[in-house]
């Protein structure tokens, strides 16, 4: 394919597939249609003949050349593979699309500071687990680092004290940037204001800016309550994030803040979900709140 691709990109070729799609043409009229001396031209369908893309035959004193289509049709059905992953359903084009429009939208209301102090997003989820079980992957960062960053993210710093007054921070990078060779993408710093075990967390954090100052702060209220029965098989989550001092240059996390959120609130139902379906109680998860520090991660639990 690569040698295809190499051989097809160049324009003076594809002239000459474009010629040879109609009928089979020898050499001298190749040129003459291409506008090309014919050594070049020569030189031109010996590499389409080495990448397969045509074939030839001598009759008499001249090569006459046609073009092989099956090469192209691979190309185009490859070609039509890549376009329809890329167009896929509930995918990541249509989250890069959807976080497009919300930024445009966002910018142009963002003129002046407190823009979006009257904005609110409201959560809902029904987990699997328990409210203690919940309440661990909301609180103990061995468990938050698996779940808290949309979907083409992942948590490279993280610090969670789940006391009032505790420290908050929350780093991420590209899912993809193991190295952490690309910029940080996003960092945010804050403090825990509410820690009712199993009940009620409530946080506040503020996103930094480049310059290190504060885009605005964000108030995170989660509510936990036992579903059904209350029987420890399910619980119901609650999540209100509320904005305050937003400043001009917030648009583009506020643009974020009902796709990247809400990623990070699908994970976490899915992975108690998983576990569930598993029949393993995360009440014995060997993942519990020790230090757990790599070359450029690290995630913290003081209690």
């Amino acid at each position: 394919m690569d040698a295809l691709l190499s051989a097809l990109a160049d324009p003076a070729r594809w002239r000459l597939v474009t010629l040879l799609a109609e009928r089979p043409r020898p050499v001298g009229v190749l040129a003459e249609l291409a506008g090309a001396r014919q050594p070049q031209t020569t030189k031109h369908l010996q590499t389409l003949e080495r990448a397969g893309v045509v074939t030839s035959q001598r009759s008499g004193q001249r090569r006459v050349y046609a073009l092989e289509p099956g090469p192209l049709r691979d190309l185009a059905a490859e070609l039509n593979r890549l376009a329809d992953t890329a167009q896929e359903a509930g995918g990541a084009r249509e989250t890069f699309d959807r976080y497009g429009r919300s930024l445009h939208a966002e910018r142009d209301a963002a003129q002046q500071p407190g823009w979006a102090d009257d904005r609110s997003f409201t959560f809902h989820r029904s987990l699997a687990g328990s409210p203690e079980q919940v309440w661990r992957h909301l609180t103990e960062p061995s468990l938050l680092a698996r779940w808290w960053a949309p979907d083409d993210l992942r948590v490279s710093e993280l610090v969670f004290e789940a006391r009032p007054g505790g420290r908050v921070v929350l780093e991420y990078r590209d899912l993809e940037d193991t190295g952490g060779t690309d910029p940080v993408v996003g960092r945010a710093e804050g403090m825990v204001d509410v820690a009712r075990p199993a009940e009620r967390l409530i946080y506040r954090s503020a996103p930094l800016l480049p310059d290190r100052g504060a885009a605005f702060t964000s108030h995170v209220d989660l509510a936990l309550r036992p579903a059904g029965a209350g029987d420890g098989s399910g619980t119901e989550l609650d999540v209100r994030y509320g904005i305050t001092d937003s400043t001009v240059d917030s648009a583009d996390f506020v643009a974020g803040i009902e796709i990247g959120f809400g990623q990070s609130l699908d994970k976490l139902a899915a992975i108690l979900a998983t576990r569930t379906n598993a029949g393993t109680s995360t009440d014995n998860d060997n993942s519990t709140d020790t230090d757990t520090d790599t070359d450029t991660d690290t995630t913290r639990s003081i209690r």
